[in-house]
């Protein structure tokens, strides 16, 4: 069977204006890819509902999954819950599971209960929660896509609960050797390793080591003997040109 695809769309202009780093991606690439989920796609946008739509639309049409972090909190530019719901045309209404875990946290804070706090009660008609036990404050599914928080703590509590939703696939295999030699000079030679392993994906990065310039190369795939061997004969290759393997850089 076919491994599943995945989608993730960034929602924030604090991420577009530089302000914060998305720390996000690197997290759900990687627990992706041990579940066996290829991730395909991913998209930042701006705090503007018709944008979040269009975008919304084509990624959960396009792939099997589609995940969102940012924009559910509790401020005039927490959007992206109106946003999903006119991407699926229903209608949001207050859920009485988040209201009630939201009016017990509080309660055990000394904390009101505010307007705008009541506001993280209120999902997509339809949507199933997604569990928050940090703040309480529960992200959602709908259809094929999980509304996450943006702050990386939260949402990595909350992707893990979204998980048992996913199906798993072959988990992707993956090697990486580094060497001190140039793209350049390896280019042709690289290019017609990829041609004879065609079951690999192989992707060639370049970084400087010790003032010098490397390149690390990054084989992945379903296949672990297709994978060791395209990583061997890059070995081979970098044997031939005379080059050193070096440590992989983090």
């Amino acid at each position: 069977m076919k491994n599943k695809t995945a989608s993730l769309l960034i929602i924030g202009n604090e991420i577009l204006s530089g302000r914060t780093q998305d720390k996000n991606l690197n997290y759900i690439a990687k627990k992706l890819a041990d579940m066996g989920v290829e991730l395909v796609e991913v998209r930042v946008v701006k705090d503007i509902t018709d944008d979040i739509v269009e975008a919304l639309n084509a990624l959960r049409k396009k792939y099997d999954y589609v995940f969102t972090t940012g924009g559910i909190g509790p401020t005039h530019d927490d959007i992206t819950i109106d946003a999903v719901a006119k991407a699926f045309g229903v209608k949001v209404e207050a859920h009485p599971v988040a209201l009630a875990k939201l009016t017990e946290y509080y309660k055990s804070r000394n904390s009101e209960l505010n307007s705008a706090r009541l506001k993280m009660a209120e999902f997509p008609v339809g949507a199933e929660l997604i569990e928050n036990p940090l703040t309480a404050a529960p992200g959602c599914k709908i259809g094929n896509v999980f509304v996450l928080a943006g702050i990386p703590s939260i949402m990595q509590v909350m992707f893990d609960y979204a998980c048992v939703h996913v199906v798993s696939g072959r988990k992707i295999q993956g090697a990486t050797i580094s060497c001190n030699l140039m793209e350049g000079a390896i280019a042709a030679d690289l290019t017609a390793i990829q041609e004879q392993n065609g079951d690999t994906e192989i992707g060639s990065y370049p970084y400087i080591y010790l003032g010098k310039y490397a390149t690390s190369l990054v084989v992945r795939g379903l296949d672990a003997a297709a994978v060791k061997k395209a990583a061997g004969e890059i070995e081979a290759m970098i044997k031939k040109f005379h080059g050193d393997i070096l440590d992989n850089p983090e």
